[in-house]
């Protein structure tokens, strides 16, 4: 009996686990509700609802090819614990997880009980992301080399076994509520391949000009984010999608078709930074909970100051462009990279929250959750990580430059939706006409220079520098910077620009 179990990989194609069971013998694949997993702060109703589409497509493709899907729910080790007793598992086959410390330490169970009942546990990579890496020296190149390997073909057949499956659990079994998340991504295989067909068919076209702004982001990003947190689609199919995309435009001679090849590049390069950033977690679980460079453990202190966090959480804050995209957010599960990261940059400095809180809100409302990305994303740009430029976010400067005319805030702060373009982004200026739409919660410049103030002191401190090269060593790419630089920058180890332009999708 080979188990194949599915995690984050919720597809049979380019499915290496898959692919090297169904050669070996019958094959019984589980997908396992664990319903203390879903308990957990960091999900919410709308992943749940995007895994189910997930699953009934997954369970259509496994019974075309001979065997159904085996739904459980329950606790992983005493459902495979059970399965052993029934069927003497042989091997058991699951793709490397690299997600929330709780999947780490029930992956570290379900190594012990494999271990204690002679049962070998195989994980294959589907990422390039390396489990017990020394050094990130040549990490891009195994990373590239990793993408260029030949996409594994679905199995022919699997030899039908006849195992007894739960359906799938109601969001109330499972203590999920709704949150309000009302145009929600549809989860599943052809819903990924639709998204890859018309991003790279017309929609990508402007990649590079439109993913700013959250008014041209929604159709002009690939939106295969959560696709690939959920691996409805692995990230090696996308790679190779865009790598014979580029060589067709970069061969032809068509009007425009530079804008073709600057846009895919561009995503081309975020597909690298999406594993870049699952091998920091991986190296190093902790920074899920403590702040990536020690120093600034004494920057933002408790308690949090509940008005401001309740405030930014509702889209309250009395500043238009931060309410427009919490709001939005709330209701579509998704947004663009750089309004995410001046949502979280407001939450960290404007109102100087402590990141952690704010981050586990917006895995909540993130469809896309990826846990590798979202912390080392979020401590960028909380300012935590101490090798990353310091981005404070002027609100109001990103409504201006993003959203000019202020069709987006319109459409998301309705209170707003008859504000003369003019005060737009300073609705304050013209209160008359708010319609209970609140004040700024804060003195935005003055707030911006005092967090720059406080952040700067310890940057700039000698403590500072000898941690931080350490970081750099661990965690930096080695693609566009080298180590030796630091020495001639002065305590500023800010140099990594790039690292600014990674994610989402």
């Amino acid at each position: 009996m080979q188990v194949v179990w599915f995690k984050r990989d919720i597809r049979i194609s380019d499915n290496e686990a898959l692919y090297e069971a169904s050669k070996t013998g019958t094959v019984l694949p589980i997908y396992i509700f664990e319903p203390e997993l879903w308990h957990q702060a960091d999900l919410s109703h709308r992943h749940y609802v995007f895994l189910c589409d997930c699953l009934v497509e997954l369970k259509t493709a496994l019974q075309k090819i001979g065997q159904n899907l085996v739904i459980k729910t329950g606790d992983a080790v005493e459902i495979l614990h059970q399965i052993h007793e029934n069927h003497q598992i042989d091997t058991l086959w699951s793709h490397q997880e690299t997600w929330n410390d709780w999947t780490y330490q029930r992956d570290r169970k379900i190594k012990k009980w494999a271990s204690k009942n002679s049962i070998k546990w195989n994980q294959p990579t589907q990422n390039g992301v390396l489990r017990s890496l020394k050094s990130r020296n040549g990490w891009s190149k195994h990373w590239y080399g990793k993408m260029q390997e030949p996409i594994y073909g679905e199995p022919r057949k699997l030899r039908n076994h006849i195992y007894n499956s739960d359906s799938i659990p109601s969001a109330k079994e499972l203590g999920l509520k709704s949150d309000n998340c009302s145009v929600i991504q549809k989860g599943g295989r052809s819903e990924a391949l639709k998204m890859l067909n018309s991003f790279f068919s017309g929609r990508g076209y402007n990649y590079t000009k439109h993913m700013s702004s959250p008014v041209t982001a929604f159709d002009s990003c690939s939106r295969l984010s959560p696709h690939l947190a959920f691996g409805t689609i692995s990230i090696r199919e996308v790679f190779q999608k865009t790598e014979v995309e580029k060589m067709a435009h970069a061969g032809t001679s068509v009007k425009n078709n530079s804008l073709w090849v600057r846009s895919l590049r561009s995503f081309s390069s975020r597909l690298r930074w999406h594993c870049h950033f699952i091998q920091k977690l991986e190296d190093e679980p902790r920074i899920e909970y403590e702040n990536m460079h020690s120093v600034y453990n004494t920057l933002r202190q408790d308690p949090i100051n509940r008005t401001y966090f309740e405030a930014w959480k509702m889209g309250r804050t009395g500043f238009p462009m931060v309410d427009a995209c919490m709001r939005s957010l709330i209701s579509t599960g998704w947004l663009n990279f750089r309004m995410r990261a001046m949502l979280i940059s407001f939450a960290s400095y404007h109102l100087w929250l402590h990141w952690q809180e704010p981050a586990i809100y917006l895995a909540r409302l993130f469809t896309d959750y990826e846990p590798g990305i979202h912390y080392s994303q979020i401590q960028m740009q909380s300012g935590t990580t101490g090798i990353n430029s310091i981005r404070i976010y002027n609100p109001i400067k990103q409504g201006m430059d993003h959203d000019p005319e202020g069709k987006f805030i319109r459409k998301w702060v309705p209170e707003l939706s008859t504000l003369d373009t003019k005060y737009i982004h300073k609705p304050w200026d013209n209160p008359i006409s708010l319609n209970e739409y609140p004040l700024p919660i804060i003195n935005e410049r003055y707030a911006r220079e005092a967090a720059a103030k406080n952040i700067y002191k310890l940057r700039y401190s000698s403590m500072h520098n000898e941690v931080s090269r350490d970081i750099l060593k661990k965690h930096g790419s080695r693609k566009k910077i080298h180590i030796k630089k630091i020495k001639k920058n002065k305590g500023n180890l800010s140099i990594q620009k790039n690292l600014q332009q990674e994610m989402p999708f």
